[in-house]
């Protein structure tokens, strides 16, 4: 993780990062998201880039120098474009609508799961025919959208044999081949 840790971060315009007792503070056009950082990794912006350092060369160091770099830069990318993420609803009568922040779910079960997001998260959903339904998140925090979107998949996990599920879009499943492969 070290040589993630020593590249510098390049502040696109509009992006301002403030950094006071250990918070990183980052705001942007979509937003503004903080992160606490380890006392033992110092953080400062020198001409127009964030620059991380560590005290050692200890495995624990290294370590964190890398993780808080990735953070940082995860969060100066969600200030100024944002994340999307996209999932398809695979199944025959699977559903997907939503009412502001509730998202309304069909997906086979004798019931409608409702499931409420975030404030921070922007849904849309989207029914076309002859396409599977879509959900369409968009959010400045990475962490926040991949564990939503994480849980919005764990409602119904595409199974192997047919692929029925919640999947992300473009996402590969592995597919068995089931009772009829072992007759020939």
């Amino acid at each position: 993780m070290s040589r993630i840790g020593k590249s510098p971060i390049a502040l696109p315009k509009g992006v301002e990062v403030k950094i006071t007792n250990g918070l990183v503070t980052v705001k942007g056009a979509k937003g503004e998201l903080s992160q606490k950082v380890d006392t033992d990794i110092t953080v400062a912006v020198e001409e127009g880039n964030v620059v991380l350092t560590r005290p050692t060369d200890q495995k624990r160091h290294k370590a964190l120098h890398g993780l808080y770099r990735a953070l940082i830069a995860n969060m100066v990318v969600g200030v100024s474009e944002g994340y999307k993420t996209e999932q398809e609803l695979v199944g025959v009568g699977y559903r997907a609508a939503n009412k502001g922040q509730l998202l309304e779910l069909s997906l086979g079960y004798s019931h409608n799961v409702t499931f409420e997001l975030p404030k921070e998260i922007k849904v849309t959903t989207t029914t076309e025919k002859g396409q599977n339904p879509k959900v369409i998140l968009e959010c400045a925090d990475k962490q926040l959208i991949g564990m939503v979107a994480a849980k919005i998949r764990s409602l119904r996990t595409p199974e192997p044999y047919k692929g029925k599920g919640i999947k992300f879009t473009g996402e590969v499943l592995r597919r068995k081949a089931g009772k009829s492969a072992s007759k020939k």
